[in-house]
């Protein structure tokens, strides 16, 4: 009887976690919010300090000339795997150009692709040319030698390479966005980082530490104020705790049927 009343425990709670691993799940796959371009910036910068922020989901526009350099930010943060996408609209009477589309992350190293057209060449007379890049997924902790991305501010530049003088100058129009797949427990690490990677966070912690006319709470010295909808995760809570809750409770319901089947009827008689 007891044996019996264990195992309808043990199968409730397992039923529970069940049922919270559900959501979990469900938070891995894409997002699908739409879109608001109203607020996205129409213009590009020049720099890493000038870029352009703009966040993820929304298209951002911007006429240049080829032989430019563009410049856009967005946040990420970890668990997310994004892909930047960038359309190059081209006057139609240009030579053969080829363009490229680099990802750096908040420390402005350059992050490699796992997959995408970084580089592309338009054709002689072409309307048009499509890049992608997807980044690996955002981790919220590493090693200092190691080069995987971080969470906090991501910069896209995109230019043209190997511009001859006479295609120098000619006017296009560009298109960026930034969408991001939730990976979840997969990709959890033991550990995070205590700041995000985004600029003037050094100077904005250090605030406080000065004394007298030292100390500055001035916004000024933030930089970036761009940050995911939700807000930056602590990076410490991901559904890989309820799936290793879940065997867990396979592991005890294991023990208590091994138990119930080798224990026998009890003492011997005699």
């Amino acid at each position: 009887m007891r044996t019996k009343l264990l195992l309808r425990a043990a199968g409730a709670g397992l039923l529970l976690l069940g049922a919270a691993a559900v959501p979990a799940a469900a938070d891995s796959s894409p997002s699908a919010s739409p879109s608001d371009d109203s607020g996205a910036p129409t213009s590009a910068g020049t720099s890493f300090r000038t870029a352009a922020e703009v966040d993820q989901g929304q298209r951002a526009t911007a006429g240049a000339s080829t032989g430019d350099y563009l410049y856009w930010s967005f946040p990420a943060d970890a668990g997310q795997r994004p892909t930047v996408k960038a359309k190059v609209k081209l006057p139609g009477s240009q030579a053969s150009t080829t363009w490229q589309i680099d990802v750096y992350d908040g420390l402005r190293r350059r992050q490699a692709c796992q997959y995408g057209a970084q580089t592309r060449t338009a054709a002689q007379d072409a309307g048009s040319v499509e890049l992608s890049c997807t980044l690996r997924t955002v981790r919220a902790w590493s090693e200092p030698w190691a080069d995987d991305p971080l969470p906090g501010t991501y910069y896209i530049r995109l230019t043209t390479v190997g511009l001859t003088a006479a295609d120098l100058g000619l006017p296009v129009t560009t298109e960026v966005r930034v969408d991001s797949k939730e990976i979840g427990g997969a990709a959890a690490v033991d550990g995070s980082l205590s700041e995000p990677l985004v600029p003037g966070v050094a100077v904005k912690s250090g605030a406080g530490s000065g004394s007298g006319d030292e100390e500055s709470d001035s916004p000024a010295a933030v930089l970036s104020s761009i940050e995911p909808d939700d807000g930056w995760s602590s990076g410490w809570w991901s559904d890989r705790w309820v799936w290793t809750g879940i065997g867990g409770v396979l592991a005890a319901l294991a023990g208590i049927g091994g138990y119930a089947l080798t224990r026998g009827t009890g003492r011997p008689r005699g």
